[in-house]
């Protein structure tokens, strides 16, 4: 049985460690770490991350400042006060809960931020200097910069011989994760839905993350046994085991047969979740590090 990573355990330990930082920034130089979160319109979703993180940075000792605006917000609204915290000093890290409504471009909004501050990992700037190895100088996506530390915790940091298969191409988790694993020094390989004979690729790997948004479309039969299965997936399906109209959350690898053969599994929930929010943190502190003109940490 693999052993299971416990995400939840590794992002309080990247966000105590946050804390310290932050901390001894505020006494030597008077600066604060800065992050604001802005959010438009009622997303359920959108509105639950937002309070996580307004939450996790106060505890982190963090200035923290949210922007609740309305579904009806002009799209030139949102690029105002994205302008105004680019020059709010204050201000280090900000972030712009997606998704946006229709009506407003978010890769507008994304690219308006600016690129240090950009603390998502999402502007042109940032992918770039990801996608040619100038990772110390990048922000890298909060949710591929959390899975490189689980794994990291299994395996180390150089994945020198090691075979990886990414599933799933998007510019938030599959592609940064593909760069990430690259300059780490692994063999990869990025899966997608026009990929063909999907299982057999996905049994050469020792390292497999599923980011693919499939339920349970993984099973342990695609699994060789002895790798590292890092499930990014957040589904919910129904359980009508707990009661008429109840559900569960699952990731994109069906977990129990998974276990059965990998070497170390995340769960969901509890595995790469708590990790985005904790690197949100640490690519925040991080800036405000920058900004001071310090060494920035490592996490």
């Amino acid at each position: 049985m693999a052993d299971i990573i416990d995400g939840k355990a590794i992002a309080a330990d990247v966000t105590a460690k946050v804390k310290i930082v932050a901390d001894t920034l505020l006494e030597k130089t008077g600066i604060q770490t800065g992050l604001a979160v802005v959010i438009v319109g009622e997303d359920p979703a959108s509105q639950v991350y937002v309070a996580n993180k307004g939450r996790t940075a106060k505890a982190c000792g963090f200035h923290s400042v949210e922007h609740k605006l309305p579904e009806d917000t002009s799209e030139q609204a949102l690029v105002d006060i994205v302008e105004n915290l680019n020059n709010d000093p204050a201000i280090h890290g900000i972030l712009v809960q997606l998704p946006l409504p229709k009506h407003i471009d978010a890769g507008r909004i994304i690219q308006t931020i600016e690129p240090e501050k950009d603390v998502d990992g999402f502007h042109f700037i940032n992918v770039g200097k990801l996608g040619t190895g100038e990772i110390d100088t990048a922000f890298v996506p909060c949710t591929p910069a959390g899975s490189m530390l689980l794994i990291e915790r299994v395996l180390g940091k150089d994945l020198s011989g090691k075979t990886a298969v990414v599933v799933g191409r998007s510019n938030i988790v599959g592609k940064p994760m593909f760069n990430l694993l690259l300059a780490a020094n692994a063999t990869v390989t990025i899966a997608h839905s026009r990929t063909l004979n999907l299982e057999a690729l996905c049994k050469t790997a020792d390292i497999l993350i599923a980011a693919v948004g499939r339920p349970q479309m993984i099973k342990g039969d695609w699994v060789k046994p002895g790798a590292v299965l890092i499930d990014v997936g957040i589904n919910r399906i129904d359980a009508p085991e707990k009661g008429e109209g109840k559900t569960r959350l699952v990731g994109d690898a069906d977990f129990d047969s998974c276990q059965a053969v990998a070497r170390a599994i995340t769960p969901v929930p509890g595995g790469v979740g708590p990790m985005t929010i904790a690197m949100l943190m640490a690519n925040a502190v991080t800036s405000a590090y920058r900004s001071a003109g310090e060494e920035a940490p490592s996490f």
